[in-house]
């Protein structure tokens, strides 16, 4: 029978049992080290094993306490609570920089805008004032009378 192996992506309680077990495993693997460590060096690791197990806790703990924005549930309604207007003023600055590129990209596109304007109008003044009529530029012999250095518009 063929059995071919599922590679899902594993769920967050899954990943939780994954990391759980490779817990274990690591730490029955260092329980045996520490059996052949001399007693000094095993207290050693034993207070700074603690040492760290409490600061991972305190950091959870202040990690928790400092979610910006929950959401509670109060008199029927659902409102935002937090650190009120303070989380509000940094989404508006976490906006600001979009905003200046906006603003940016709108300045360039007038800009380049104001330029084409510029140059088309350039042309049509040298078009007008030249010798040549305008329409000598839509006839056919025009590259004939470009090419020919000798001859005017006017003969």
């Amino acid at each position: 029978m063929n059995h071919s192996i599922n590679r899902r992506q594993a769920l967050p309680c899954e990943m939780t049992a994954l990391e759980a077990r490779f817990g274990v495993r690591v730490a029955a693997r260092l329980h045996q080290g520490s059996q052949e460590v001399p007693h000094d060096i095993g207290e050693r690791l034993r207070v700074a094993r603690e040492t760290a197990v409490s600061r991972a806790r305190h950091a959870k703990r202040l990690a928790a306490a400092q979610t910006p924005v929950a959401l509670r549930h109060q008199g029927g309604t659902a409102t935002l609570s937090g650190r009120g207007a303070e989380s509000w003023w940094v989404r508006l600055g976490a906006l600001a920089p979009l905003v200046v590129l906006l603003a940016g990209l709108l300045f360039v596109h007038e800009w380049q805008r104001l330029e084409q304007i510029d140059a088309t109008a350039e042309l049509d003044a040298a078009i007008l004032s030249d010798d040549l009529p305008p329409s000598a530029y839509t006839d056919p012999g025009f590259v004939e009378y470009l090419s020919n250095p000798g001859t005017t518009a006017t003969q």
